[in-house]
């Protein structure tokens, strides 16, 4: 598995470190998700338990998504974060809560945003509908895109303010910084 940087400058530490979990293959309409060569351990359970008590990897206890709007939602007629939530969370033997996160406001996307209007674009953007789910423990959030990290940290944030133990992200993709 290949690290990417933790944190971005500038940037407040919520939403901790990301971590590349797939590589992905477009074929038409069809999207392929399987782990990047020489990564495959990275969502066998027994590999990845072993490594964190190495320490090299604390697993969350549970995982979920960044949900998209209602809007896109239907535009697009699934969550690609979700989609890669789901071989992930099988891989790895932790439990999938696609609602344990909603989005109460349309966003635009952020790679159609400017960098220094990013943050206010996603600010107060997520809810947590169940702060019992939350309250303690340590969530994984997958994302299919990390453009400037600012959603991750707003989810982050989101999930801190319910009472989340730690945050820890996995990024499908990452952008270039701008």
């Amino acid at each position: 598995m290949r690290r990417l940087p933790g944190r971005a400058a500038g940037l407040r530490p919520h939403a901790g470190r990301c971590r590349l979990c797939f590589a992905g293959r477009s074929a038409g309409a069809a999207t392929e998700i399987r782990p990047p060569s020489g990564a495959g351990a990275a969502v066998r359970p027994a590999a990845a338990r072993r490594r964190a008590g190495r320490g090299s990897i604390a697993l969350p206890a549970l995982l979920c998504s960044v949900p998209l709007g209602p809007r896109r939602l239907a535009g697009r007629g699934y969550n690609q974060a979700l989609e890669i939530a789901r071989p992930l969370a099988r891989g790895l033997g932790i439990a999938l809560a696609p609602q344990l996160l909603h989005r109460v406001r349309e966003t635009a996307a952020q790679s159609s945003v400017a960098p220094e209007r990013r943050q206010q674009n996603i600010a107060g953007a997520f809810a947590v509908p169940d702060a019992a789910l939350v309250a303690g423990r340590h969530i994984g959030v997958v994302d299919d895109v990390m453009t400037s990290g600012r959603t991750l940290n707003e989810v982050a944030a989101t999930l801190k303010r319910h009472g989340a133990a730690r945050v820890s992200n996995f990024v499908f993709a990452r952008t270039p910084p701008h």
